[in-house]
């Protein structure tokens, strides 16, 4: 039980990261109220919706409460403090570690469940990371704009990551608990690294 409540935690943390930030899109590009709304809907449960259907199963946002009344719940607060929440919250180290383990936790269920499903190599790292970013993609194209992960910094590269690792640890030996906690806990401590020294993959430029 004591598991379950992690997993749920830090599955809330992350909605609550996302929709803020899909919330904040919404309100720099001038949004109405229905569009902030499906800008943080999409954001914080969009990826998790792909994923599902994917694996062919009721998307979790469908069978379970929380997901919605905790997206629901962050606009309304996001409404209401409008007027202090700082341009820059995204770069606030509260929002940055909360997104970071949203992202890890996003990443892992996503890598998981392929795996429970017996995806090949290609596919457990495909689900992974639409399950982290997917949100972030669908709003970013919504609202026309080029995708943040494909331009932004070392972001969607750990979703990635986090499924090679779980991929090699399910071969060489059967993933558990603590394998599982290992390697997010590399994860969380690469993310918040490379956000620190800014880090950024190479970009391609031709003259």
């Amino acid at each position: 039980m004591s598991e379950f409540n992690l997993v749920v935690a830090a599955d809330i943390l992350g909605i609550i990261a996302f929709a803020l930030s899909g919330f904040l899109v919404g309100v720099r590009h001038k949004l109405d109220l229905l569009g902030l709304l499906i800008s943080a809907s999409i954001t914080a449960l969009g990826g998790g919706i792909v994923r599902d259907v994917i694996l062919d199963r009721t998307p979790f946002a469908f069978n379970e409460y929380y997901p919605a009344l905790t997206v629901f719940t962050t606009i309304l607060i996001a409404f209401l403090l409008r007027h202090k929440l700082r341009h820059e919250i995204e770069r606030q180290w509260l929002f940055v570690i909360s997104d970071t383990i949203g992202l890890v936790a996003f990443s892992i269920t996503g890598a998981l469940l392929a795996i429970d499903a017996h995806f090949n190599f290609f596919g457990v790292i495909i689900l992974s990371f639409l399950t982290a970013v997917g949100g972030g993609v669908l709003r970013d194209t919504m609202i026309n704009q080029v995708p943040s992960v494909l331009i932004s910094d070392f972001y969607g590269s750990i979703a990635l990551i986090v499924a090679i690792l779980l991929i090699l640890s399910n071969a060489l030996w059967n993933l558990n608990t603590a394998s599982v906690a290992i390697i997010a806990t590399l994860a969380i401590t690469l993310r918040l690294l490379a956000y620190t020294k800014q880090w950024h993959l190479p970009k391609l430029e031709i003259k």
